[in-house]
């Protein structure tokens, strides 16, 4: 079987070269590196050291899997022809070099046999030349392949394999989706050797550096600043927790399920205002308020041993995943109209249906009553019972009017209301075949009212006059302004 022998070059020149990992590199003829960009390779070329680079790789392609995709592949061809190669990588070969996991993927196959003759990390020298303590709680990302949310911002944080401007530009746009503009970090290079530097500089102008190659990290110190953490999910639960603790909020601490009902359904009506007044710095507000509902109705229920947030969070990311197979499995879609049925399909079977269960059972209680009356129509049109066209629905609204005129002759304020809700219930028909969504068109009549009514009250204002001064006509005649205006 062909063989790899890996040595790791260290971090910086070569009097941190182990003794061992120098006999090896001088005995072979030829060593098979990743890049000629470290300093322990010029040293050693000057030796009369043999090396052949893959630096060459890297001006071929544009992504960086693909770069040691193919640096692997390369490296077995030469292994299958000499059957046995040597191949050197900055610092320590199982620290940060994405090589070496490809080719431990390969001997996993069986396909090529691995020695690791050792090397140094970066990693000591950079915790001295930075003076800091890993236990505190440490994280070593790559900056090529740099993800926001994995972040921990209260540890030390070290970005590996910032080479040039154009990585650390994507590593400074990420960084700042979390952190303030001007956070101070440290750009780390070549530590530990002659040629160490250090440069604190502002995140904003981290690819303005100049020093940035393949010996570069940077570093970035634990927040400390409460209100850099605002945006961070953890530092929210803290303050729910807070809030329900000890000596917390009496407000908060005497909270439950029940008594909070009111004010969630208050917030999300709050939520659908700012959507409509499309004002987004309001609805960020008023998706906060929704947001605090759910955690504390999550903190509650770890108060009470029953529940956490993640419990919450697995749930609909599980229910997310299972519902969407035509995302995250095999399952194919045309259309958003399959979406929808192959949706109701797998909450049938999650759900099972007892015998003698409605289809009306899964309706919520409590709703609003168009949007009730919405969905119970929708529920039933599933199975059928609905009509084909509108020329019934008009018929029945007529007959509908025409039993209302009857009890309001009467004066019979029970048969009137009930009447009236058999108008609202048929107009709620007609609003779903004209694909109208029935609460948003009342809705928008509401607030169309309300402007038009505010006009008047600020016309007259305006004169001198109250509304209530007014006669009838004279309200009328300023109602048919406003309507003007609008079409104006």
């Amino acid at each position: 079987m062909k063989k790899i022998n890996v040595i790791g070059l260290g971090a910086g020149d070569l009097d941190q070269m182990p003794l061992g990992i120098y006999r090896h590199i001088k005995k072979e003829d030829v060593i098979y590196v990743r890049t000629k960009d470290h300093p322990a390779v010029v040293e050693l070329e000057a030796e009369g050291v043999s090396f052949i680079s893959f630096d060459d790789v890297y001006k071929q392609h544009d992504h960086f899997e693909v770069v040691y995709e193919t640096i692997v592949e390369k490296l077995l061809k030469k292994a299958e022809e000499n059957k046995t190669i040597t191949y050197a990588v900055p610092g320590h070969p199982l620290v940060a070099e994405k090589t070496i996991q490809l080719l431990l993927q390969e001997r996993s196959k069986e396909t090529v046999e691995l020695e690791f003759l050792g090397g140094q990390s970066f990693l000591d020298a950079m915790y001295t030349s930075l003076q800091i303590d890993p236990i505190e709680g440490c994280q070593i990302v790559d900056g090529t392949s740099l993800k926001r949310d994995e972040l921990e911002l209260t540890h030390h944080v070290i970005i590996v394999q910032v080479y040039d401007a154009l990585i650390a530009s994507d590593v400074k746009l990420t960084l700042m989706e979390r952190l303030p503009d001007d956070y101070e970090v440290t750009i780390a290079t070549a530590v530990g050797s002659k040629e160490e530097q250090l440069v604190k500089v502002p995140l904003y102008e981290l690819d303005r550096v100049t020093t940035l190659n393949n010996l570069t990290a940077v570093y970035i110190p634990p927040v400390q600043k409460e209100e850099d953490l605002y945006g961070e999910f953890t530092k929210l639960r803290d303050v729910i927790a807070t809030l329900r603790g000890p000596n917390g909020c009496p407000w908060d601490q005497k909270q439950t399920h029940e008594s909070l009902k009111k004010y969630f359904v208050e917030e999300v009506y709050e939520v659908l205002e700012a959507i409509d007044e499309e004002d987004d710095e309001h609805l960020v507000e008023e998706l906060g308020d929704v947001l605090l509902q759910i955690m504390l109705h999550a903190q509650i229920g770890e108060d009470q041993g029953f529940f956490t947030i993640q419990d919450v969070i697995y749930s609909i990311t599980e229910k997310m995943i299972r519902r969407h197979p035509h995302v995250f499995s095999d399952v194919t879609v045309n259309d958003a109209d399959e979406v929808v049925s192959n949706w109701d399909e797998i909450k049938k079977q999650e759900k099972g249906k007892e015998v003698g269960e409605s289809i009306l059972s899964s309706v919520p209680k409590g709703l609003p009553a168009l949007i009730e009356a919405t969905m119970l129509q929708k529920k039933a049109a599933k199975v059928g019972f609905d009509w084909d066209d509108d020329a019934p629905m008009w018929e029945k609204l007529q007959e509908e009017i025409d039993e209302f005129i009857v009890e309001v002759k009467k004066n019979d304020i029970t048969k009137m209301q009930k009447e009236l809700g058999d108008i609202l219930f048929v107009i709620v028909n007609l609003a779903r075949f004209y694909d109208i969504d029935a609460e948003d068109a009342l809705k928008g009549t509401n607030q169309k009212f309300t402007k038009r009514f505010r006009y008047i009250e600020s016309a007259l204002q305006k004169e001198g006059k109250q509304v209530t001064e007014m006669t009838l006509d004279e309200l009328d005649q300023k109602w048919e302004e406003a309507k003007k205006l609008e079409k104006k």
